[in-house]
């Protein structure tokens, strides 16, 4: 039976609940499982630690569980060890339906009915979970409209993921695509392209980040490659006041840097 402001609770149900859910995703942590409760609504069962002691976030993932219709279930603490995949659950584990499905082509629609530029971010092979998450966190923070990562390479949105970006992967579409394909339909919207590379022509701070743009950033371990080179409107630089042994930036770095300096000429 439903209890009110409590979430479901199946413990006698006659579910095991040592058995993971089936839902295929996994969100790990607090303040993610109540970001995605209070914004999707995907979370579908939650597990939370038998012995976690009463507090504000815990009332309030309970009521937005009753709310949305999700199982809560008291488990103890060595069960949320074994399923975690990020390792930091403090307590929560939500499971969840997939994120939904998106297009670049839908994205840009969309931002064009709603009166704005569209502001896209486009990843090549960014292959660690804590920078793909971190950009994210980025991205929902300054306003992309979605971030294009590569349909073979680079991190999917994990766990692990999810976890670091804290709500960003609920804001932001990320679009599994073809980078070549994905530039070719930014420039036929009329999306201008600027690349980000140590070696580029210009200072980030000397070119147009207004209007239309998507912003294209190599992997950890690459740059932006010839063929995505070539594509671009403007390749820009982060200045470096000096030579050492560090010779550029973390790519989440790089990515903030750049997104705010579209809100910097956006005049947000």
């Amino acid at each position: 039976m439903k209890k009110r402001g409590r979430g479901r609770d199946d413990r006698r149900d006659g579910r095991d609940p040592r058995k993971r859910p089936s839902f295929p995703d996994q969100l790990e942590g607090r303040n993610l499982v109540l970001a995605s409760l209070q914004m999707s609504g995907r979370v579908r069962h939650i597990w939370i630690d038998s012995r976690a002691k009463p507090d504000a976030k815990i009332d309030a993932i309970r009521a937005a569980a009753s709310r949305a219709g999700a199982v809560v279930t008291l488990v103890a603490r060595d069960d949320l060890d074994r399923v975690a995949q990020a390792h930091v659950h403090n307590g929560v584990i939500g499971f969840a339906e997939p994120l939904p499905a998106h297009t670049l082509k839908g994205v840009l629609q969309a931002a064009r009915a709603d009166g704005r530029d569209p502001f896209v971010l486009l990843l090549n092979e960014v292959q660690y979970e804590q920078n793909l998450g971190a950009i994210l966190r980025s991205a929902a923070y300054s306003g992309v409209d979605c971030v294009v990562t590569p349909t073979r390479r680079g991190a999917s949105v994990s766990p692990t993921v999810q976890r670091v970006a804290m709500g960003g992967a609920e804001e932001v579409p990320v679009v599994r695509q073809g980078l070549m394909a994905a530039l070719a339909l930014l420039r036929r919207d009329g999306v201008r392209v600027v690349g980000a590379e140590a070696d580029g022509e210009a200072l980030y701070s000397e070119v147009d980040f207004r209007g239309a743009i998507a912003l294209v950033l190599g992997g950890e371990d690459r740059g932006l490659g010839p063929k995505i080179r070539e594509r671009c409107d403007a390749v820009v630089r982060i200045p470096r006041p000096r030579s050492g042994i560090v010779s550029s930036l973390n790519v989440s770095v790089a990515a903030g840097l750049l997104l705010f300096e579209r809100v910097r000429a956006q005049g947000s």
